[in-house]
């Protein structure tokens, strides 16, 4: 189970993220949608492109980076729980694209990055 703080700094991170993709011209399809799998945390269409953003937000890089954070293995799970919203939302033969959004929260401001086609 997540602490609070964790959560707390995951609930920043990720309005940070969409207001930034809005920001871009990106129509926020869903957030959070959850799956046996576990959670997407952002679908968002982009030029007719389903895009499925893994969001991670850290305050700290004492154990890594936000990107260095997005295992093989959540990359996997990321594309399984796609595969369900696809289907449930009959989108299976719409292009496809995985961004990842890291931010790093310091005091009171925030650095973005943007990885495009991240997996």
């Amino acid at each position: 189970m997540m602490s609070d703080h964790r959560q707390r700094v995951g609930r920043i991170g990720e309005k940070i993220a969409n207001r930034y993709l809005r920001d871009e011209g990106y129509e926020i399809l869903g957030t959070n949608f959850r799956t046996r799998y576990g959670e997407l945390d952002i679908v968002a269409r982009s030029e007719g492109i389903i895009v499925f953003v893994e969001v991670r937000t850290r305050t700290s890089e004492r154990l890594g980076t936000s990107v260095d954070s997005v295992t093989l293995s959540k990359q996997q799970q990321v594309r399984r729980m796609a595969s369900i919203y696809l289907s449930q939302y009959c989108l299976a033969d719409s292009p496809v694209r995985f961004d990842v959004i890291a931010i790093f929260l310091q005091s009171t401001q925030a650095k973005l990055q943007h990885i495009k086609h991240a997996f």
